[in-house]
């Protein structure tokens, strides 16, 4: 890999150094690409072929488990991760008109990251607060009862952080 900054390296020295340890485990793609999406961000393409030459597996192999599991992304995320849940409960008290709206207020399209790497916008499932629906999740916070006039407010409040 080529890196910019010496942080790039120190992040994949980091990796490396997992993907050492739990080389010979079995059943070691799943944390090893856990790890790289905590210490990275996100998986990088050149991260899924480095872990298939050390787990000595296929890239598809690994690239079909990291683009089948919703926890990893392939693409850089922004600062900070909006999460609207799409679960049944959401949906129903309006959460599709929600995203729209977190979408259209950001210009980004579903899955997307906002221009200045700010804020990304994401669907997810259900993340259990049914009775508090329809929730957004900032950076891992579940915001309940979410109206569409919140959003501005919401958007604010992350940037503050």
């Amino acid at each position: 890999m080529t890196f910019c900054y010496k942080k790039d390296k120190d992040k994949f020295d980091e990796f490396v150094k997992f993907v050492d340890m739990k080389k010979d485990t079995p059943g070691a793609v799943m944390p090893v690409l856990q790890e790289a999406q905590r210490i990275f961000g996100y998986i990088p393409e050149p991260i899924v072929d480095y872990i298939a030459l050390k787990l000595n597996k296929p890239s598809s192999e690994i690239f079909g488990v990291a683009t089948f599991y919703s926890q990893f992304t392939l693409t850089p995320r922004g600062e900070h991760e909006i999460c609207i849940c799409l679960g049944t409960a959401c949906y129903v008290k309006g959460a599709d008109k929600l995203l729209d709206e977190f979408c259209k207020t950001l210009n980004v399209k579903p899955g997307e990251t906002t221009a200045d790497g700010k804020f990304s916008v994401i669907e997810t499932r259900c993340v259990g607060e049914c009775g508090s629906a329809p929730v957004v999740t900032v950076d891992g916070t579940n915001i309940p009862f979410v109206k569409k006039d919140m959003i501005d407010q919401i958007l604010f409040d992350a940037e503050g952080k």
